[in-house]
């Protein structure tokens, strides 16, 4: 029987080992994992040779990563010694999986130092850098999976759907956080007023709640004349309470910034400003639309000026939803592009870059601060433009 050219090398290589069987089945995989191209030509000699390769394969790529510090060469044997050669796929896959979960500390890994004599530590570094570099390199490698776009924290994801007939309802992240907000702010005044209020020495909550509370009046008297003022309070801290409590929201690791999305904020903003129209015409009936139209004007440009005040009294809303929803949107992404190249840098595999990250993490933590107070005078700010347009409905721009 005649035989293809080619077989006989590795026929005569695998029957020169003793009790070698000579099955055609049992043929091992070569030790050079690139050039296998003997499984190629003849794929029915070995059906699992290319998975074999394949998985030696990566159990000397997942070596030299673990073995950075090492020399070559002895990366190079320990790889040896751990597949062994083997074409037992089961083997393969457990030492593989074993090196992947423990590292430099898997079994696999340290029988084949003891066998071959090599130093579980790398002689060019000490045993905590070591430990450093086995760190950065398997953050390294997940890199690539932890970064993502600095958008991608804004994403709407649906968590239950619901559908009654043709109508389809989906409650989604900002309406968890936003009904986690309404609850945490609930619950902080329920138990201040009712456990801690008239304590002579308050407890840090007592001081919070006590601080919004002053807070919010001083600034209703400053901005709104008259006695109207009274009656709109509790609307206006609780706006000023809710703004307070989502804006920093985002800065909290995998939450969420529920006034960073455009729809919400333009929601908020276009429901005061209705309302606000609607008290206007409440306390003024149609004399509320002579704030378009100021005394003394001619006639012919009155339609003119009727308009040129209408324009900017309607973008009221606008200007508002956009304000908010910028700044936390802006804000919150400088933040996240910043996290993310420094932790670039701490994934390289380097003792230098490790070092230099030093300055992109103080640069991240000094915009933390900054942007935390930017989401806090928000709602300052926001409630601010609330006042002014309650002020301009109730008194036709009279201060008081």
């Amino acid at each position: 029987m005649s035989m293809d050219t080619s077989i006989p090398s590795v026929m005569s290589m695998d029957s020169m080992t003793p009790g070698y069987p000579m099955s055609m089945d049992s043929i091992r995989a070569p030790s050079n994992y690139e050039s296998h191209g003997i499984y190629e030509d003849h794929p029915g000699l070995n059906p699992n040779s290319e998975r074999v390769v394949e998985l030696q394969t990566e159990i000397h790529d997942t070596i030299r990563d673990l073995m950075a510090n090492y020399d070559e060469h002895e990366i190079q044997a320990a790889a040896e010694s751990v597949h062994a050669e083997s074409a037992d796929i089961s083997f393969l896959q457990y030492s593989l999986t074993d090196l992947k979960e423990n590292g430099i500390a898997s079994e696999s890994l340290k029988e084949a130092f003891h066998s071959l004599g090599i130093a579980q530590t790398a002689p060019s570094t000490s045993n905590s850098l070591l430990h450093l570099s086995e760190f950065l390199t398997i953050a390294r490698c997940d890199a690539s999976d932890s970064l993502s776009s600095p958008l991608d924290q804004f994403e709407i994801i649906p968590l239950m759907d619901m559908k009654i007939g043709d109508l389809y309802f989906s409650f989604t992240n900002p309406s968890l956080f936003m009904l986690l907000t309404l609850s945490l702010v609930l619950l902080l005044f329920h138990f201040v007023t009712k456990n801690g209020g008239g304590k002579s020495v308050p407890n840090a909550w007592q001081s919070l709640v006590e601080l919004i509370y002053d807070f919010v009046p001083n600034l209703v008297n400053e901005q709104i004349a008259g006695n109207v003022k009274q009656k709109f309070f509790p609307c206006i801290l609780v706006t000023f309470t809710f703004s307070l409590f989502c804006n920093p929201q985002g800065m909290i690791p995998y939450s969420f910034t529920v006034t960073s999305h455009f729809l919400i904020t333009l929601g908020l903003s276009f429901s005061i400003f209705i309302g606000i129209t609607i008290v206007g015409f409440q306390r003024n009936g149609l004399h509320f639309l002579s704030f378009s139209l100021p005394a003394g004007v001619p006639l012919p440009l009155a339609p003119f000026l009727v308009l040129l005040e209408l324009i900017p009294h309607c973008f009221r809303a606008l200007s508002s939803g956009i304000r908010l929803f910028a700044n936390m949107m802006a804000g919150h992404s400088s933040v996240k592009i910043l996290s993310g190249s420094a932790w670039t840098m701490l994934c390289m595999n380097d003792l230098f870059y490790f070092i230099g990250d030093l300055g992109p993490l103080l640069i991240v933590l000094a915009l933390t601060g900054p942007e935390l107070g930017v989401a806090i005078s928000q709602a300052h700010v926001s409630t601010i433009s609330i006042c002014i347009y309650l002020n301009d409905a109730t008194n036709l721009h009279q201060t008081g």
